[in-house]
């Protein structure tokens, strides 16, 4: 199987992401007493999912540009460029073209990132999917505990269709979590 590795941006502080994602070098900074491998090299001939890439500072979003376009990386106080054979899939909650043009948001990589871009909409724009996701949570969650699934009833379905959702479907997940 191929090997896929998220990483959710918005999850590790600035000062720690660079080093995560690319990895550092013995002595690279204060508690640096090995060199350890970042998530890029992890995923060598694999897929790294940068889940919120909108939240990446903007030293970190050059040398993701530099990724793009040369397949290589360098480790936290490293001098040696490291080529990988690595697809890079990114997803965000913010509008990236309103970042470039606020100025939080590199441009270039932007463009270099955008070459596939698959608009999700929010659970408020398909209520159709409501109540599927609904079911399929209950099941899953119910499952996981050892219970029975929970049925919902005409009523109840109405009112989650009615629902905004403004959390979308991290909500709705953890409403099932909790209903089981």
């Amino acid at each position: 199987a191929e090997k896929f590795v998220p990483i959710h941006c918005a999850a590790l502080p600035v000062n720690l992401l660079e080093s995560g994602l690319f990895g550092y070098e013995r002595g690279a900074f204060t508690g640096a007493l090995q060199r350890r491998i970042g998530l890029f090299e992890t995923a060598q001939k694999g897929t790294l999912f940068l889940d919120e890439i909108g939240e990446i500072d903007l030293p970190t979003q050059i040398k993701l540009l530099r990724f793009l376009e040369t397949k290589t990386i360098e480790r936290v106080g490293g001098t040696q460029p490291i080529h990988l054979d690595v697809r890079l899939v990114c997803a965000t909650n913010r509008n990236l073209k309103t970042e470039v043009e606020q100025g939080r948001f590199r441009q270039d990589l932007y463009y270099r990132l955008n070459v596939v871009e698959i608009h999700v909409p929010s659970l408020r724009e398909r209520r159709e999917d409501i109540i599927p996701l609904v079911q399929h949570y209950l099941k899953v969650f119910a499952r996981e505990n050892r219970l029975k699934v929970p049925v919902l009833s005409p009523e109840v379905a109405g009112v989650l269709e009615g629902y905004l959702w403004p959390g979308n479907v991290r909500e709705l997940r953890n409403f099932a979590e909790n209903a089981v």
